[in-house]
C-alpha cells in the first residue's frame, strides 16, 4: 500500500479533476507483477495501467490473472463508465483475488458501488489500510464530492511580525527562493489559481507554474467585480506560458463591450454579483465547484483575502515566514476589528518545516 500511495503521489499534478490514485497488483508469492497510477483526465485509471502493465510484463494469459493476486489501491475502483471504463469490472474480469483499498469513494456515481461489484464477484475487499494518506492527496476531490465546493487554500508569504508588504507595497521577495519554488509545487497541485484585480492592477503577475515540470496548467480565476483588468495584463500573454490554460473572470457588473474584448482574449466572463455589488464569492465556490475544480488556491491581497476569511470560505492557510521583521505594513488579511478574541478565527496547526531559510506552516480551521 506505501507503493501505492507512492504512486498517487507520483500523479500529483496530473489527474485533475479525477482524483489521485495508484495501484498495485502482488501475486501470491508476494512479488509485484503490476502498477500504475491514474493518468490524466480521460485516459486511463490506476487499476487499469497497473494491469497493462502486468500484461506487458507477461503475468497475464489469456485474460487472466495468477491465481490469489491482491490489488492494493488507494481508493474505491470505480463502477461506472465515464470517460473510461469501471475498474472494478476490469479487476474482476482478469480474476483478482482480493482488493486492499485504502478509502471508499465518495462520487455518489461510485460510493461503495465499486465495493459490492467485487463482493459480489466473490473477491475479498478490505478497506482503510493508508486512509490518512489517501485522503490528504485527494483532499478537494473528497471536499467537492460531498459538498460540491472546492477546498480553498491560501498561499501567503510573511515576515516574522505578520506582514506580507512594506506599506509601499513591496513584497519582492520576503522568502527566499526555496519557499518560492516550494510554492509553485502547491500552484502545480491545483485545479484552479485565483486572485483578485488588485493584485493584477499592482502587480501585473503571470500567476503560472513555472518552476516545477507539470503537464498542465492550472485554471486562473480572477475575481474582478467591474471588469477593471487591462486587455494588455500578462495573465493573457499565452506566448509566456509553458502550456495552455483556462481564464475565468468573475465579475458583478458586466460591461458587455469589455466582456466580448475579454472572451476574444480566450478568457469566460462569468457574473456573479451579491447584493454589494461585489461579486458573491460563496456562488463562486458553488460554480467551480461545478466547473470540476477541486482544490482553489488563493494568492491575493489583504482586501480579498479578508473577504474570504469573513465569509467563512476559508479551508487551509499556507503560509511561508521569513526570519525578518518589516515594521508597519500589510497584513495577510483585513478582517477588521473584534471585541472578543472568542470572535477570531480559529485554526490548528497542521505541518510545520523548514523549506531553505524560512518556515511553511499550513493551518487548518478547527472543523477541518
Amino acid at each position: 500500500m506505501a507503493r501505492a500511495l507512492a504512486l498517487a503521489e507520483s500523479a500529483l499534478y496530473l489527474t485533475s479533476p479525477n482524483p489521485r490514485v495508484g495501484c498495485v497488483l502482488v501475486n501470491s508469492d508476494g512479488v509485484v507483477i503490476g502498477e500504475g497510477h491514474t493518468q490524466k483526465t480521460g485516459e486511463a485509471h490506476a487499476e487499469v495501467m497497473a494491469i497493462r502493465d502486468a500484461t506487458t510484463k507477461g503475468h497475464i494469459t489469456a485474460g487472466l490473472i495468477s491465481k490469489g493476486t491482491t490489488a492494493y489501491v488507494t481508493l474505491e475502483p470505480c463502477s461506472h463508465q465515464g470517460r473510461t471504463g469501471a475498474c472494478s469490472a476490469a479487476l474482476i474480469q482478469i480474476g483478482i483475488a482480493k482488493v486492499m483499498a485504502s478509502s471508499s469513494d465518495p462520487n455518489p456515481l461510485v460510493a461503495g458501488r465499486g465495493f459490492a461489484a467485487l463482493r459480489a464477484a466473490g473477491i475479498e475487499v478490505n478497506v482503510g489500510d493508508g486512509a490518512d494518506q489517501a485522503h490528504e492527496l485527494n483532499i478537494g476531490f473528497m471536499k467537492r464530492m460531498t459538498t460540491g465546493l472546492p477546498w480553498v487554500r491560501m498561499k501567503a508569504a510573511v515576515s516574522l511580525d505578520g506582514m506580507t508588504a512594506l506599506p509601499n507595497g513591496q513584497s519582492q521577495w520576503i522568502t527566499g527562493e526555496a519557499a518560492r519554488i516550494d510554492g509553485h509545487k502547491w500552484r502545480a497541485r491545483a485545479c484552479a489559481i485565483l486572485t483578485g484585480i488588485g493584485t493584477v492592477l499592482t502587480d501585473d503577475p503571470i500567476l503560472d507554474v513555472r518552476h516545477v515540470a507539470t503537464e498542465r496548467q492550472p485554471t486562473l480565476v480572477l475575481v474582478d467585480s467591474t471588469l477593471d483588468v487591462p486587455l494588455k495584463a500578462k495573465i493573457f500573454q499565452t506566448e509566456i506560458l509553458k502550456k495552455p490554460r483556462l481564464i475565468w473572470i468573475y465579475c458583478a457588473s458586466q460591461d458587455t463591450k469589455k466582456a466580448k474584448a475579454l472572451e476574444a482574449l480566450g478568457a469566460t466572463v462569468i457574473c456573479l454579483p451579491n447584493p454589494s455589488g461585489k461579486v458573491d464569492l460563496a456562488a463562486m465556490l458553488r460554480d467551480l465547484g461545478e466547473r470540476q475544480i477541486n482544490e482553489l488556491h488563493v494568492e491575493a491581497g489583504f482586501k480579498l483575502n479578508g473577504s474570504f476569511w469573513r465569509e467563512g470560505l476559508v479551508d487551509e492557510l499556507l503560509l511561508y515566514q521569513s526570519a525578518q521583521l518589516m515594521g508597519a505594513g500589510q497584513g495577510i488579511a483585513n478582517l477588521g476589528t473584534f471585541e472578543n478574541l472568542t470572535d477570531t478565527p480559529k485554526l490548528r496547526y497542521h505541518s510545520i518545516d523548514l523549506v531553505g531559510d524560512d518556515l511553511r506552516i499550513t493551518s487548518r480551521l478547527n472543523s477541518k
